[in-house]
């Protein structure tokens, strides 16, 4: 939507629906838990590997109802629009701001396929795709990681859309 259209327009943004999903997502990917417990690598890479893999997780649930759809590109949004502030603020300058999100953006989309494979195939495939998307730390632990995504995946396909909008989420 261009300036123009958002100071004019009456219209809310329809990103705003899911901003409180997005925060919640942040939230949880940011829970020590993974860091301390599961031995994810406490580094850039290390959260973002976690925050994908909890937009990858909330995306495969908007795919159960395709009336949920436009959620998916809404959160899609808004993690882009994160992650170039985060590079942004991080020093790195308009010229490959374009390239590295498009990346980042490439991961998720790997990331998103990897759990709805190894979601679909079980425990074992879970914590071999955990292994492969998470950096971890020596001694990490991609069960613990597989666990703990597969616990919140469980939650997220059992609530209701509205429920996951409202994020009533919890590890």
């Amino acid at each position: 939507m261009s300036l123009f259209s958002r100071i004019f327009n009456r219209q809310p943004d329809p990103k705003e629906e899911i901003r409180p999903l997005w925060h919640r997502l942040v939230g949880l990917a940011r829970d020590p838990a993974w860091y301390a417990e599961c031995g994810v690598a406490d580094t850039l890479e290390g959260r973002f590997d976690i925050l994908s893999t909890m937009v990858a997780l909330a995306m495969l649930r908007f795919e159960q109802d395709p009336a949920t759809i436009p959620s998916s590109a809404r959160l899609t949004e808004l993690f882009v629009e994160d992650m170039e502030g985060q590079l942004r603020e991080a020093g790195i300058g308009d010229p490959t701001v374009g390239k590295k999100v498009g990346n980042l953006v490439s991961a998720l989309g790997g990331r998103t396929g990897a759990l709805r494979e190894s979601l679909a195939e079980g425990d074992a495939a879970l914590a071999a795709a955990m292994e492969r998307n998470v950096t971890f730390i020596e001694g990490g632990s991609p069960e613990c990681v597989a666990r703990k995504v597969k616990n919140l995946a469980v939650v997220m396909t059992g609530m209701p859309y509205e429920h996951l909008l409202d994020a009533e989420l919890q590890l």
